[in-house]
């Protein structure tokens, strides 16, 4: 995979929505919370999730901390990203039962649980994670 290859990933990425406003996702994976759903009995967020490896990834789980707008921990789950193709944009959404959207302050990406990817170092999946948010609750990593 040479610089051709890489050139072709940032343009890619580049002509993506989330990429235009991220810049240059080359090597990061960019995770954007783009809205929150009230349900009677969940809290559905709604993510924005881009690839800027040079190879797809099979499998994307990160460990995750939901904070209450207090300030406290509420739970610790993962999310399932699935599998991400190279520089094009997917929506993830995760359903977080008896949790009221507007009691949620924080999500934290705590750390990588899996990254299944075919010549990509796991490690590399945690390294380049830019996170940003659409809606009040603060996104970390």
């Amino acid at each position: 995979m040479g610089t051709g290859f890489a050139r072709l990933v940032a343009l890619a990425l580049t002509a993506s929505g989330a990429a235009a406003q991220e810049g240059d996702l080359t090597g990061k994976i960019a995770i954007e919370l783009n809205t929150v759903t009230e349900s009677d009995s969940a809290c559905t967020l709604t993510f924005m999730v881009t690839n800027g490896h040079e190879m797809a990834i099979d499998q994307l789980v990160y460990e995750t901390v939901l904070f209450d707008a207090s300030g406290q921990v509420d739970r610790l789950t993962l999310f399932d990203f699935g599998a991400l193709p190279v520089g094009r944009p997917r929506v993830r959404q995760f359903a977080v039962p008896d949790v009221a959207c507007d009691g949620l302050g924080r999500v934290l990406f705590n750390g990588l649980h899996t990254c299944e990817a075919e010549g990509l170092e796991a490690g590399v999946c945690a390294a380049g994670l830019v996170l940003r948010s659409r809606v009040e609750i603060e996104v970390l990593g």
